[in-house]
């Protein structure tokens, strides 16, 4: 759905969205030029696009952690004439934040192959050069794999690429096994280091792909449709070029139980939208099994719109009405209404649109929690530390949309906490080791530069993933 329509939806559901305050909560400090797609920064800090396109914006924090009482700045400019809506993405391992595509640039229907990283360290945007096999990308899946390489599935044909962020270079990728076009998918990674997709092209069948292998296998039949019917025909590109939209789904979210929740959009001559749950095989070539989930309540779906994981392990999804709901492993339970782009913060709270914060009941599972085995005892402002320990990268990506959008969760943060003020601080992170989900009792690790106007002293110390923190270690800032 392109940002614009997200801005007049989320304006529409304001009055709802105060009302309901015991579980959505205004931000007190509204985006400047309000807010499309976010992400989260190794830093602590959430940037988001503003509803002009190429300008990107800072939400901070306040010095106890609060986001509610956060603070905005702008940030650099996209690159002149790159101005996206709905384009693939990813924070990546190094920290920079990675954009590729667009189904729009600068409101005309393009599916543009322009690209740019950003750089949180030096504030710049800098392009990306295309792969120089691809003349279109538009809104195309795409998932970091674990080694730290970025994927992204030309969504015209079956053909997938991957981009080697030291290098800033595209490399062709095998997709023999494909069943249809990348067109409209949603990727989510999973635990063995597949990737597992739910077809729109060719609904009900799933498949997954197998980095190792460079093939795609079967997945099974998610049982229902999820994928709803496009009501375009032909949408004309690149001159007299026509693409056929195949439909659309919904966000799909890996769980702490190793299970996948699919949602869905309102499948043709029907008038019921639903979800399904997906449970994978002992090994990454079996097709693993479906079951059907609850339905949504009729007039509403999850077609081309976002999901995040909450850290009791419930599965927070927003319906294309603004209706957001937790499903908890049974049920699909109705909550508040809120509108744009969905990922949890390291206070556990879910951003919603940049607007509003979503606090749920109940807890994690301290088995879920990342763990710190090693990790220096003093620290000096201004320098760079290693850390490491067990799930720094959390039980699941975090953060799912129908295919495009894509704002995921899955690496380390580090905080720290001055006991004597009790103020908190976020220390940039950067380097992970691998960018695997339920990585179990792996050590894994990754480095941390401490803020140079951090406060010294006693402190403690916490990693956070998909905002649940370890237990805190004591340290001492120099």
């Amino acid at each position: 759905m392109p940002r614009r329509l997200l801005a007049i939806a989320l304006i529409l559901l304001t009055v709802s969205s105060v009302s309901l305050a015991q579980t959505l909560q205004r931000l007190k400090n509204q985006p400047p030029d309000g807010a499309g797609t976010g992400f989260l920064l190794t830093d602590g800090t959430a940037m988001f696009q503003g509803n002009a396109g190429s300008d990107w914006w800072k939400l901070t924090p306040d010095n106890t952690g609060s986001y509610l009482n956060g603070t905005w700045s702008r940030l650099a400019s996209l690159p002149a004439g790159y101005v996206p809506d709905a384009f693939a993405s990813a924070v990546l391992a190094d920290g920079r934040v990675v954009i590729v595509g667009g189904e729009y640039n600068n409101g005309a229907f393009v599916l543009t192959n322009q690209g740019a990283i950003y750089d949180p360290k030096a504030n710049t945007w800098t392009s990306l050069t295309p792969p120089s096999f691809w003349p279109f990308i538009g809104d195309s899946p795409s998932v970091v794999l674990p080694n730290g390489k970025f994927l992204v599935g030309n969504k015209l044909v079956k053909q997938t690429a991957v981009l080697d962020p030291a290098t800033l270079t595209w490399t062709k990728v095998s997709s023999a096994g494909k069943s249809d076009f990348n067109a409209e998918e949603g990727w989510t990674l999973m635990p063995d280091g597949t990737i597992l997709t739910e077809d729109v092209k060719n609904a009900p069948n799933a498949e997954k792909y197998i980095p190792a292998m460079h093939k795609w296998v079967t997945a099974g039949s998610t049982i229902v449709d999820l994928h709803s019917p496009s009501p375009f025909g032909c949408l004309n590109y690149g001159g007299q070029q026509c693409y056929q939209p195949p439909g659309e789904i919904g966000p799909a979210i890996l769980r702490p139980d190793g299970t996948v929740f699919a949602t869905g959009s309102t499948p043709k001559n029907q008038n019921t939208a639903h979800t399904a749950i997906y449970t994978p095989g002992p090994t990454p070539t079996d097709p693993g099994t479906w079951t059907v989930g609850p339905d949504f309540p009729t007039g509403d779906e999850a077609g081309d719109s976002f999901a995040a994981l909450l850290p009791n392990g419930n599965v927070l999804v927003e319906g294309v009405t603004g209706r957001l709901y937790e499903f908890d492993g049974t049920n699909l339970n109705k909550g508040p209404s809120g509108f744009g782009s969905l990922f949890v913060l390291p206070t556990g709270e879910v951003i919603v649109g940049g607007t509003d914060l979503y606090t749920s009941t109940g807890t994690f599972s301290t088995a879920w929690a990342p763990t710190i085995t090693t990790f220096p005892a003093t620290v000096t402002r201004g320098s760079t530390f290693k850390i490491s320990g067990t799930q720094f990268n959390g039980l699941s990506q975090a953060a799912s949309f129908g295919d495009e959008f894509e704002t995921s969760t899955n690496y380390p943060l580090v905080r720290i906490t001055n006991k004597a003020t009790g103020h908190v601080f976020y220390a940039k992170t950067h380097d992970h080791s691998t960018m695997a989900v339920a990585t179990g009792s792996k050590i894994v690790s990754t480095n941390f530069d401490v803020p140079t106007g951090m406060e010294t002293g006693a402190s403690s110390l916490e990693v956070v993933a998909n905002g649940i923190p370890s237990q805190p270690v004591s340290i001492t800032v120099n």
